[in-house]
């Protein structure tokens, strides 16, 4: 059975329903805007790693001023001979390639690195947009019940100062003690103590509303749990969790990308060939105004014999991150089906809390009718009078928290499983779609301004 909140407005065509509340959330939440844009600077890391397969040019120029004097010790003739004073401002420019040819697999394997880098990124954000869209909903859910356990307790209060007041009247008459009097006027200051706890619990629900959507919030319509997408048994979101929670695919991405650093650490053991090309003009390299056009190619082959240990400690250590990297996804894993089963069990419970609930409010509606009339006769004391009325409001109260401990469970449940999001949600939104930014920046090679013109 479907339940509605029963303490929302309305009848208001124009209060903000959840769902898109849901909407400004996904759209200017602070902490997902900023891991979207992590995933942004993740990206870069294919670009960078493909540098490798690309050339290096660099330009050069120089300018220096030369002064020499020299003394032949014999006197100076029309062949030559004496002192000879020699000026130069030797200078040039030149143009240097270079172009790796194997390195070892080290740029592949760097490459395919980066590429699992950016994939458990996504992964990472959707995790993100998850826990965002939760912790909406819930904000969303808190600020319902705690607005009707308020109007509640207001209510409660007004009941309780009328009936101080017919207490009083007939204690004024002799019909009740001063006792009956006292009771009263405990439980009308116990009851503005629980009003004035429901207004602060409000506010506080209020600003982690502002914390999650953005914005304050104003007729809240009804709140409704995610039926739709709720599997009919605990072994189906179980099965669903390991095959498609973010966590779990982000946790295996890392463990590619560390099983893939081991690689790039042996290739530091493997030989290196590169080429390399260069040319360049000089000046006054020799005597006054004169010239050379200089050019050269060759390649280089280093083949590594002993750097001192550096390379085959850092591929041990590559070897256990790879290990802990297994671990770990192992460690998610669990946790992922824990938090399934934990929500499984909330949400099972709530439902039946609702139903009790409900049948406790109907007892308890029944029973404070009776004592009223009880009481009216002698039969009852104003005591037994307050215990009831206590006992309706916090069946109430217990109806409420139910509510809404039902739809957040739903959300729980569906986040546990890794389908909580905007579109499965069909939230009225522009999806943010990460692919769009890596396929405009992994074939750059030239150009500092991002895809959005910064």
């Amino acid at each position: 059975m479907t339940s509605v909140f029963v303490f929302a407005v309305a009848g208001n065509v124009s209060a903000e329903t959840l769902e898109s509340a849901l909407a400004k959330s996904y759209g200017n939440n602070p902490n997902l805007n900023a891991q979207r844009a992590s995933v942004r600077a993740t990206d870069e890391n294919v670009a960078q790693a493909k540098s490798g397969y690309r050339p290096s040019i660099t330009g050069t120029a120089d300018i220096a001023r030369s002064y020499s004097k020299y003394d032949s010790r014999t006197p100076p003739t029309i062949f030559g001979g004496g002192e000879q004073t020699t000026i130069l401002t030797p200078r040039g420019f030149g143009l240097e390639i270079n172009q790796t040819v194997f390195d070892g697999f080290r740029t592949d394997n760097s490459v395919r690195r980066a590429e699992s880098g950016v994939l458990a990124a996504r992964e990472d954000l959707t995790t993100t947009e998850q826990s965002t869209l939760v912790n909406a909903a819930t904000a969303y859910m808190d600020v319902l019940r705690d607005t009707a356990i308020l109007d509640l307790q207001r209510n409660n209060v007004e009941v309780i100062d009328e009936q101080l007041r017919q207490t009083r009247d007939r204690f004024n008459v002799g019909e009740v003690t001063r006792t009956d009097v006292a009771q009263a006027e405990s439980r009308l200051a116990a009851a503005r103590s629980q009003e004035a706890q429901a207004e602060a619990n409000l506010r506080a629900s209020i600003a982690r509303y502002r914390q999650f959507v953005g914005v304050e919030p104003r007729q809240l319509a009804p709140g409704r749990p995610l039926d739709k997408l709720t599997p009919s048994s605990l072994d189906r979101a179980l099965k669903i969790a390991f095959g498609e929670h973010p966590a779990i695919k982000a946790a295996q991405h890392q463990v590619d990308a560390a099983e893939l650093q081991v690689k790039i650490a042996q290739g530091a053991l493997a030989p290196q060939l590169g080429v390399t090309a260069s040319v360049s003009q000089r000046y006054d390299t020799r005597i006054g105004n004169d010239e050379a056009l200089i050019a050269s190619a060759g390649a280089r082959l280093t083949v590594p014999i002993y750097e001192g240990g550096q390379a085959y400690s850092a591929t041990r250590q590559a070897k256990e991150q790879a290990g802990q990297a297994q671990l770990q996804a192992d460690w998610v894993r669990d946790q992922i089906r824990a938090a399934v089963v934990s929500n499984w069990g909330a949400l099972e419970a709530a439902r039946a809390q609702i139903q009790a609930a409900q049948a406790q409010i109907d007892a308890a509606e029944t029973a404070l009718s009776g004592v009223r009339e009880e009481a009216r006769v002698g039969q009852r004391t104003t005591l037994d009078v307050l215990n009831a009325q206590q006992e309706l409001l916090t069946a109430r109260v217990n109806l409420i928290q139910a509510q809404r401990d039902r739809v957040v469970a739903s959300y729980q449940l569906v986040s546990a499983m890794g389908r909580l999001n905007s579109r499965a949600l069909g939230l009225a939104v522009n999806h943010y779609s990460p692919k769009i930014h890596y396929d405009q920046v992994k074939d750059l090679w030239i150009g500092t301004t991002t895809p959005d013109g910064r």
